[in-house]
Parts: structure tokens; sequence; C-alpha cells
């Protein structure tokens, strides 16, 4: 679930959180659905760590009058077809490769978004309240609930964002098959001798966000947007307290007459701690590409152009369209 969704967010590094005012702002924002102008859908897919995982989203969102509206999306990172070999040497200690099987683990989420404009023009809020699903084969798996919310206010033709992910804390309850890990439990000295927590936490996560679009002869647009992500507690970010930790992302997008779009941004700031314990300052930078026509736009992205091997590059594509263009 922060990973992000939608190639034209992931190609400015997603920095989108006062900006998003489409389906993907269930995900994003979900204040930003409120200027939907009618029915859209979207759809995503990515591959990831040399084609090993999969990603997917799929979203649909509506108004519902002028001042509210509504959305659902699901997502799903799984990896499929992972050797089983638990089960590779029986009681005699005798090897049978017929005795290897096949399973998945996937993570899944679903959720379901409101948004409101409020009295005070140019204020609009949303809340997402979502279920993850988390499957590891036929070994474990877990349910669990979270709800996030976010605010969206304009002044001045400057757009600005709030949005707190797992608001309440999200809690997941696993329950994991006791047999199956029996055949585990001593295979290695030392490992696997006590069954894991059943009870998974994710902490509350914050995003303030700042855009501004610029229009240059009518054609040419130029969206800037700065995001700072918050985490409450110390991490390797480029800002790290013991109450929070920031990293900011920066995302632009060029337009031309609302058809074709370029984008790139920088995210994912991180003071990584060399050999010698120095100090490294490391970024994720990502570009984009996208086409627009009759209210079907679509989207791709190339993101962690700075990592060195070229296995872990991720190709991101995206489609989005505005249902009304079937009436």
């Amino acid at each position: 679930m922060n990973i992000g969704v939608d190639a034209a967010a992931l190609g400015m590094a997603n920095a989108v959180t006062s900006s998003s005012q489409d389906v993907n702002a269930g995900y994003w924002n979900p204040a930003g659905l409120v200027n939907l102008e009618d029915k859209q859908v979207a759809l995503m897919h990515a591959s990831y760590f040399a084609n090993i995982a999969s990603y997917d989203y799929a979203a649909f969102a509506t108004p519902i009058d002028q001042y509210s509206a509504w959305g659902i999306s699901a997502i799903r990172f799984g990896v499929d077809d992972i050797l089983n070999t638990t089960e590779l040497i029986d009681d005699q200690g005798n090897i049978d490769y017929n005795r290897i099987s096949k399973f998945s683990t996937a993570d899944y989420g679903f959720t379901v978004s409101y948004a409101r404009r409020l009295q005070v023009p140019g204020w609009q809020y949303g809340i997402n309240a979502k279920v993850i699903r988390r499957i590891i084969g036929k070994f474990a798996n877990s349910w669990g609930f979270g709800i996030d919310a976010g605010i969206q206010f304009e002044r001045n033709n400057w757009k600005y964002g709030i949005m707190v992910r797992d608001i309440t804390t999200t809690y997941n309850i696993w329950n994991i098959d006791e047999e199956e890990y029996e055949k585990i439990k001593n295979a290695i000295d030392g490992q696997n001798q006590e069954l894991p927590e059943s009870s998974e936490i994710t902490m509350p996560k914050a995003q303030l966000g700042v855009s501004k679009k610029f229009e240059f002869h009518y054609d040419y647009t130029l969206l800037a947007a700065v995001n700072l992500n918050m985490e409450f507690t110390k991490t390797n970010d480029l800002i790290a307290t013991d109450f929070v930790s920031i990293a900011p992302a920066i995302g632009f997008e060029g337009g031309y007459t609302d058809l074709v779009f370029l984008r790139a941004g920088l995210g994912n700031f991180q003071n990584i701690t060399q050999i010698d314990d120095s100090k490294k300052l490391s970024f994720q930078p990502n570009i984009g590409l996208g086409f627009k026509y009759k209210g079907i736009e679509i989207d791709y992205a190339l993101t962690d152009l700075g990592n060195q091997s070229a296995a872990l590059y991720s190709n991101i594509f995206s489609l989005k369209v505005d249902l009304g263009i079937f009436r």
C-alpha cells in the first residue's frame, strides 16, 4: 500500500498529494475525488525484480453530486509459482523431486473512498476505509483494516494537500497453519523454533504537498509539485529525528495542449551509511510519458533509475478512461 499507483504519479516521484484530482485520488488523497466531472476507471500493471513480482491495480470513481464523490479500488502485489521444497526429502532421507509443489504469496488492498466539498470555498476532504488481505500459500494468511484521511485546498492558484495514512493504525491478524509450520520448525538449527507473532501493526504516515500549474501561450503547461513524506519514527530519511523522519519528493509534468505529457521526479532521499561509517545521500529519479485523447489517457513511467542493476528498474503502464466518452 506504500508503493503508489498510476504511472503518471510515479513518474513524478509520487509528489501528487495536492494535485491528484481524478480516479487515482482515491489512493493519493481521496479529497481530490470531488473534482471528477464523470465516471472514471483506471488500470495499472508493473513488474518488479526482473519480472519476479507483479503489481496490479484497478479503480473506479464517480461523482455523487456537485459536492461529493465516491470510489473503490483494488491492489495486488504478488509473487507466483514459488517452489515449495519443504517436502523434497522424505522421512528416510530420500530426495524425490515429485514432492516439489508451487505456491503464491500476495498482498491485497481493497479501498472504499468518499470525498466531499466543505462550505468554505476551495476546501475539500476525503476518507478511505481499506481492507488488507495477505496470503503466503497455504502456510499463513491475514486480515487487516485501516482508515486514511485527506484534505485539499486551493488559494491563489496554489494547491495544498494533507494525507494521513493508517490514521487509526492498521492491524493485520495472522492465521498460521501450525501443521505446515511443524514441517520446517527444526529444519535449521536456531531458526523457526517458535511461531511468528500473530499480529502486525502499520503505524500512521503523513504526506504534505503543494503544487502549482503554470500556463505558457495557452498550449503549454508546467505542473510543479513538492511532497514531504513523514514517518513518525527515526529512519534513514533526509531529515530524521526521534519523533519524525521526513523524505522530500519533487515532481514536474510538462504538457502540450492537454494531449502529450512529459514527467520527471526525484524522491526517496536517504542517508546511506557506508562501510567506513560515512554518510552518502541517495535518491531515486523517475521519468514518465503520457498521451491523452478524448478522455482516454495512457501513461508510462520508468522508476528506480538510480539503481545500478538494470534488473531492478520498474516499467509501469497505466490506463485511465473517462466513461463519459461512451455516451
